[in-house]
């Protein structure tokens, strides 16, 4: 059937891939850098965290040769490699972020991308793939709806479209043995919430296995492994299986430029939920001049944000990213939020509990109206002295309407590579390699993507 015309013309997948095999132009590569860049900041900050010395300890025996490069280390084979670059990037909760499609691309494309790279894919190469990776997953993640959101973590889900899409791409993938890769893929999307209900790991199996999930499919495709054509839209496909209040017409929806320029990046290690009011905090800190000290804090944000980060006593690391009464008060008192402000030295403190508990969250009927294209918080404080202060924000930091200047991202990345322990000439040789990415002539572009920005950070 597969390669046949079928009746109501075109699919949805092979309409998506037609879309997004488009001209990816000098502004959009650009933009792919920094992401890349991004996500191995992420990486290398993760690599520090319990879950990380679990993965290693399942790694094989790394033979004397053919061992596979990863961010992390040598392994084996394909799925440790993907495990150990695709688990760890979201652990810190500063992976980059599509509002609308509430999802997380660099986790899941960059990482099944980077075996193929490896390889010798040159920088153009990867980097387009790494544009209409991220196309896929975003268009395909916001026509989910609303409910899916509920029980499904959308970057797993659509993930799966979007490392397909960029694998099938770098591949040269023939447009038939492109769509059946999006089909294989999305017959294994998957990953549900309860993970974030319980103290455990399993999150970090969502992004590697939607990035392992995409890549394996196009390589099987490329054999002539078929897939169903209607994955997304066929009677038992993706949309009608898991996503009851599907917007289909999302997939196909014009767009100005490529999906990537509203890739947002997160300065805070923490949920994105959280950013607006760690900005608003951050506002009102700076203009006292000094920590905030506080007798009661009421935050306003959207349903999503106190839905899922409502905790005023954290158990775990974890917890304290998802939990916006901790956020406030790690915030008014440190400042600028760095990794080591959610170790358990401090979310433990008796005087960040105690200011949590006086944090109260409600919410605000003007940032539901705006979400999810905007995520907005308003704070107001009631100090010792009976005054109030109150800030609000309509839109975070990194935000394409507040966006981080390209050195931010780099100062970031320099940050979080500090934090998971990257030796100071590794940091920089990586660094470096993509600064001069950003400056790259198309004919140094059509050189290999560069080793710096491949081979082991540790």
């Amino acid at each position: 059937m597969s390669g046949q015309a079928i009746p109501g013309g075109p699919s949805v997948s092979t309409q998506l891939l037609a879309l997004a095999a488009r001209p990816v132009d000098a502004s959009a590569r650009r933009r792919a850098v920094l992401h890349w860049i991004d996500w191995m900041g992420c990486v290398a900050a993760g690599a520090q965290a319990p879950v990380a010395q679990v993965l290693r300890r399942t790694q094989p025996t790394v033979a004397a040769t053919g061992s596979i490069e990863t961010l992390l280390g040598p392994a084996r084979d394909d799925w440790h490699a993907t495990l150990l670059d695709a688990a760890l990037a979201n652990v810190e909760e500063m992976d980059d972020m599509h509002r609308q499609a509430i999802l997380h691309p660099s986790p899941v494309v960059m990482p099944a991308l980077a075996g193929l790279a490896r390889a010798g894919l040159s920088a153009d190469r990867t980097l387009d793939a790494v544009v209409r990776g991220y196309e896929a997953m975003i268009r395909v993640g916001r026509a989910v709806g609303p409910s899916h959101y509920f029980h499904w973590h959308n970057t797993a889900t659509a993930g799966v479209f979007g490392a397909a899409a960029a694998c099938a791409d770098a591949m040269a993938l023939s447009p038939a043995q492109a769509v059946w890769a999006l089909g294989n893929a999305g017959t294994q999307a998957s990953g549900l919430w309860q993970v974030r209900l319980e103290p455990v790991m399993s999150k970090q199996l969502h992004t590697a296995h939607a990035a392992w999930a995409g890549r394996s499919a196009a390589l099987l495709a490329s054999h002539g492994f078929t897939g169903p054509e209607r994955i997304l839209e066929g009677e038992r496909g993706f949309f009608a299986a898991m996503c009851d209040d599907a917007r289909p017409e999302a997939v196909l929806r014009a767009e100005g430029d490529w999906l990537i320029h509203q890739t947002s990046f997160k300065p805070w290690p923490a949920c994105r939920h959280t950013h607006a009011t760690i900005d608003c905090i951050l506002a009102l800190r700076d203009a006292a001049g000094a920590p905030l000290a506080f007798e009661a804090c009421e935050v306003e944000s959207f349903r999503d944000a106190l839905a899922i980060c409502d905790n005023p006593r954290p158990r775990t690391r974890t917890e304290a990213k998802f939990s916006l009464q901790y956020c406030v008060a790690a915030t008014a008192l440190f400042g600028a939020l760095l990794p080591e402000h959610f170790d358990d030295a401090q979310f433990t403190r008796p005087d960040l509990l105690a200011a949590a508990a006086r944090v109260t969250l409600r919410p605000a009927s003007d940032f539901d109206a705006a979400y999810p294209e905007h995520y907005g918080a308003r704070v107001t404080l009631r100090l010792a002295d009976g005054g109030h202060r109150s800030h609000a924000v309509v839109d975070s930091l990194g935000d394409p309407e507040r966006p981080m200047a390209e050195s931010e991202v780099i100062a970031k990345v320099r940050t979080l590579m500090d934090y998971g322990g990257v030796a100071p000439a590794r940091r920089d040789e990586a660094l470096a390699a993509a600064t001069a990415l950003l400056e790259a002539t198309p004919q140094a572009l059509a050189q290999p993507f560069p080793r710096a920005l491949l081979r082991p950070l540790f």
